[in-house]
C-alpha cells in the first residue's frame, strides 16, 4: 500500500500538471562545519491552464523561508514533501512566470548513498556530495519539481559558495569562480540542456583538475596519477556509444568524471567515481565473465546513462528499466565493439545468474513505486533477446540509433518504446516486452519428445495469451527457427532429445524437455 509521500510524490498532480518548467537558477551557501545548506532557487515555468497554485517540492526539516514572486511573499502549504504555493491573482494559460524560493538547513542523510554528505576525505578536508536517485530525490536539498516527465527545457545555472579553498564541482560548463570576501568562494555553472532533478549534482571537496579531449576530470590529489591512468577508459566508452547512438548528448555541456566515496551515480554531464581506480565492480568480476574485468564498470555503466536516463528518461519511476535496462544493454554493446559479438553474448548472459524473477519490472505506476534489480539484468537480457528475434544486425542498429535520437531529451513512457520497436521492425513484439516486464517470470519452451527421434512438440508457457516469439532450436551452427505459440505444435527432427539444443544464449527463456 503506498504512503501518502509516495502518492503524493508520484503522481503527476493538478498542481504539477498545470505548468511547465524551463529554467531553474539554484544559488546556495553549504557549510561543511555547521552541515548546513541555504539560498534560493529561481523558478520560472509557463502555465498550461489557468490557475493560482503550483506545487514544488521540499522535505523537510529543510526550512521554507520564503517565497516571491516580484516583490510579492506568497502564501504556501505544505504536506510531506510538497510544497503547495498559491499566487494572489490567475495565472494565465501561456503566460510564463518566475518565483524565487528561499530555503535553508540541515539536508536528511539517507538513501543508498546519503542524499546530501557531509563527510571528510583521508586528510581530514571537507567533502560533501549529493547523490539523489531513489528514496529521498532532490527535494531533499533542494527546492525543485521533482517530476521525471518535466525538465527545464532551458536549462540552468548553479551557483554554490563553498569556503575557501574547497573545490564545487556541479553539472554543466565551469562558467567561472568569484571570491564573495567572506571566506567564501562561489563556483558557477551553466547546464544549457534539460536536466533531471535528482542529476543535480554539487561535489564539494579538495580536488585537483586534469582534462583530456574528452572531458575534465576531479579528484583528490593522492589519485591523481591513478585517475589519469585509468580514466584513460572515457575515449574508448564514448567512441563505442557514439558509434551505437549518435554524439555524446551534452556536447554543449561536457562531460566530467567526478571523484567520490560512494561507488558512482550517473549525474549528467558530471558523472561522480568511486570505482577505486579498477576494473570490474570495486575491483570484483560483477558479470560472471572474464570481460567484466578488462574495463572499469562504473565509468562504463554511469556514463551509459548520458543516453539512458538523462538523455532519454522515463516519465513515471515505474519505468526505469528504461534507464537501467538498456544501460545495462549498453555495457555488452561496449564489449561487442572492443571484443566482438561473441564475447558481447559471454558477457550479458552472465547476468541470468542475478535475475530473480519474483516481481514484476513494472510496478505500478503513478506511486513513486520502484522497480526491483531485475530492471537492470533481466531488461539487458531482454534487449537481447529482441535482437535474436528481429535477426536483422542492420536493423537492429538502426531501430537502437533511432529510438535515442527520436526521443533524445524527452520523458517517455515503455508504450513509447514498444510502440517505436514495432513501427521500426514492422513486427508486434509487443507481446514479449509485456511478458518480460509486466510478469514475473519468463517464458518457457516445453519441448515434448517421442520414444525415438524424429518428431518433437512445442509449445510456449507463458502469461501472455499471444505470445508467440521464434526461438533457434537443433544444433549449434545449423539452427532451425521455429515459431511456437503457446498452443502444441510439431516439427520432425532426426535428433534425439539430448542431442535437440536451443539457443539460449540468443533469448533469455527457460526450456523444458519430456
Amino acid at each position: 500500500m503506498p504512503t501518502r509521500d509516495q502518492m503524493i510524490r508520484g503522481a503527476n498532480g493538478p498542481y504539477r500538471a498545470n505548468n511547465d518548467l524551463l529554467y531553474y537558477h539554484l544559488n546556495i551557501r553549504v557549510d561543511p562545519k555547521a552541515e548546513t545548506v541555504s539560498g534560493v532557487n529561481t523558478i520560472r515555468f509557463r502555465m498550461l491552464k489557468d490557475g493560482n497554485r503550483i506545487q514544488i517540492d521540499l522535505q523537510q526539516p529543510l526550512a521554507v523561508d520564503k517565497i516571491l514572486f516580484g516583490n510579492a511573499t506568497l502564501k504556501y502549504d505544505r504536506l510531506e514533501r510538497a510544497v503547495f504555493i498559491d499566487f494572489p491573482q490567475m495565472l494565465h494559460e501561456g503566460q510564463t512566470y518566475s518565483i524565487d524560493f528561499y530555503y535553508s538547513g540541515h539536508p536528511v542523510h539517507q538513501g543508498r548513498f546519503g542524499d546530501f554528505t557531509f563527510g571528510k576525505d583521508p586528510d581530514g578536508n571537507a567533502w560533501v556530495y549529493t547523490a539523489d536517485e531513489g528514496e529521498g530525490g532532490a527535494s531533499t536539498w533542494w527546492p525543485s519539481k521533482e517530476e521525471w516527465r518535466d525538465k527545464p527545457q532551458e536549462g540552468m545555472d548553479i551557483s554554490v559558495a563553498v569556503p575557501n579553498g574547497l573545490t564545487d564541482v556541479s553539472n554543466g560548463k565551469f562558467a567561472g569562480k568569484v571570491d564573495l570576501h567572506d571566506g567564501y568562494t562561489q563556483w558557477n555553472w551553466k547546464v544549457q540542456n534539460p536536466i533531471n532533478s535528482y542529476d543535480v549534482s554539487v561535489n564539494i571537496g579538495n580536488y585537483v583538475h586534469f582534462s583530456d579531449k574528452w572531458g575534465n576530470y576531479y579528484v583528490l590529489p593522492q589519485d591523481l596519477e591513478k585517475a589519469r591512468s585509468q580514466f584513460k577508459q572515457v575515449g574508448g566508452m564514448m567512441e563505442a556509444y557514439q558509434h551505437y547512438f549518435g554524439e555524446y548528448p551534452f556536447a554543449s555541456d561536457g562531460y566530467k568524471l567526478v571523484e567520490v566515496p560512494y561507488s558512482g551515480m550517473e549525474h549528467q554531464s558530471a558523472v561522480t567515481y568511486g570505482n577505486g581506480f579498477k576494473n570490474g565492480y570495486l575491483g570484483m568480476d560483477w558479470g560472471g565473465t572474464p570481460y567484466a574485468l578488462k574495463f572499469d564498470f562504473i565509468i562504463i555503466h554511469e556514463s551509459g546513462h548520458e543516453w539512458f536516463a538523462n538523455g532519454v528518461t522515463a516519465s513515471d519511476l515505474a519505468d526505469m528499466w528504461i534507464h537501467e535496462g538498456f544501460t545495462t544493454y549498453l555495457e555488452s554493446l561496449y564489449v561487442e565493439y572492443h571484443w566482438g559479438k561473441a564475447a558481447s553474448l559471454e558477457y550479458v548472459n552472465g547476468y541470468q545468474s542475478k535475475v530473480e524473477n519474483l516481481r514484476p519490472i513494472i510496478p505500478e505506476y503513478g506511486v513513486g513505486a520502484e522497480a526491483p534489480e531485475d530492471q537492470y539484468f533481466k531488461g539487458a537480457l531482454m534487449l537481447n533477446t529482441l535482437r535474436s528475434v528481429v535477426n536483422d544486425d542492420q536493423r537492429w542498429w538502426d531501430v537502437l540509433h533511432g529510438l535515442f535520437q527520436h526521443f533524445k531529451y524527452q520523458s517517455i513512457s515503455t508504450s513509447d518504446v514498444v510502440t517505436y520497436f514495432n513501427q521500426h521492425t514492422g513486427m508486434d513484439l509487443t507481446p514479449i516486452f509485456d511478458q518480460y516486464l509486466r510478469y514475473p517470470h519468463i517464458p518457457t519452451l516445453d519441448l515434448l519428445f517421442g520414444e525415438s527421434p524424429g518428431m518433437v512438440m512445442y509449445k510456449w508457457n507463458a502469461n501472455v495469451d499471444n505470445f508467440a516469439m521464434p526461438v533457434r532450436v537443433g544444433e549449434p551452427g545449423h539452427w532451425q527457427i521455429i515459431h511456437p505459440t503457446t498452443r502444441w505444435q510439431w516439427m520432425n527432427t532426426p535428433l534425439t532429445k539430448d542431442q535437440f539444443k536451443v539457443a539460449t544464449d540468443l533469448y533469455y527463456i527457460n526450456v523444458d524437455k519430456q
